[in-house]
């Protein structure tokens, strides 16, 4: 998430009351999650076996919990909590707006776009010409819809990040300040949930259809003409490339990428990237033919056992 204008260090420590490290006019342009941050982000750190990987990010601005060295051309916010101050700080430049009309007055609809009845459309949501939405579905702030894109009913868009800390009382959510982007020509089956970014955008590209009830997580970004079938699921920050086929009822943990024209099998199980061209199936998921021949070889221990047995 960008700043609507550039803020100073000192002013972003003084929001969450918290020492510094670094020039007091030290430019601060926006908060990010580390796999999306540039310079002039912060981001935020809590525990030492990521110290390391955000010193060395692209951002600018370290919310830490301990004092380190200073990398040269950064500057760090000292906190003794740092997933509380980064909500401080969303909760500060993107706070919560709660919507007064179904459909908001600063939605902006395009040419022949067809909302059916009890569709809910948040503040800022964007939705191009040519587009129809059915009944009941939601479509939360922020959220950018392009041309001829179709939505069926009950569908939710940009919901919170499932993104958790756990602590002694309970779980405490992350806020989510980011959002849902559709290309262009993307259908969207009844029942899907498709969760908003953490501080970016979650993104179906040009020409990706989905089928009902599916589910994707934060952040990740679905490429460009890939076919997901009904019970799928994706966790976030997951990486779908171009003419990617998922198959129904296929479960994908975060942080994976999955290659270009890769075929998931139904019910596989995806615990790792996995390059394109190639057509999965199992858990966890191999090449198909590998794993076909190995459930033919399970098939065939009960006669292997009694061959052994009447040669005793």
């Amino acid at each position: 998430m960008k700043f609507s204008q550039p803020h100073s260090l000192k002013q972003i420590a003084e929001i969450i009351n918290c020492e510094y490290v670094g020039d007091d006019n030290f430019p601060v342009l926006g908060i990010n999650e580390i796999h999306v941050v540039t310079p002039g982000d912060i981001v935020f750190v809590d525990h030492p076996k990521y110290y390391d990987k955000a010193l060395e990010s692209a951002a600018t601005i370290i919310l830490i919990n301990k004092k380190v060295v200073c990398p040269k051309g950064k500057a760090l916010l000292i906190s003794d909590d740092p997933f509380r101050d980064f909500n401080k700080i969303t909760n500060h430049f993107k706070p919560f707006v709660s919507a007064t009309n179904i459909i908001s007055s600063t939605a902006k609809i395009g040419k022949n776009t067809i909302i059916q009845p009890n569709v809910f459309i948040g503040h800022n949501v964007v939705i191009g010409n040519n587009c129809t939405i059915h009944s009941n579905v939601s479509i939360y702030d922020d959220t950018i819809i392009g041309n001829n894109v179709t939505i069926h009913a009950n569908s939710v868009l940009g919901a919170n990040a499932f993104y958790y800390k756990k602590r002694p009382e309970g779980y405490d959510r992350l806020l989510s300040s980011g959002n849902v982007v559709l290309e262009d020509y993307v259908d969207i089956g009844a029942a899907c949930t498709i969760d908003r970014g953490v501080t970016a955008s979650t993104t179906i590209k040009e020409g990706t259809k989905l089928d009902n009830q599916v589910q994707i997580g934060h952040d990740t970004i679905v490429g460009k003409k890939c076919l997901i079938a009904s019970q799928t699921g994706i966790a976030g920050c997951t990486v779908i490339e171009d003419e990617v086929t998922i198959w129904g009822q296929v479960g994908i943990t975060s942080g994976v990428t999955i290659g270009e024209k890769a075929v998931l099998l139904a019910q596989s199980g995806i615990s790792k990237s996995l390059p394109g061209n190639k057509t999965y199936f199992g858990y966890p998921a191999e090449d198909s033919r590998t794993k076909f021949k190995e459930i033919a070889s399970i098939r065939k221990i009960p006669e292997i056992l009694e061959l052994l047995r009447k040669q005793k």
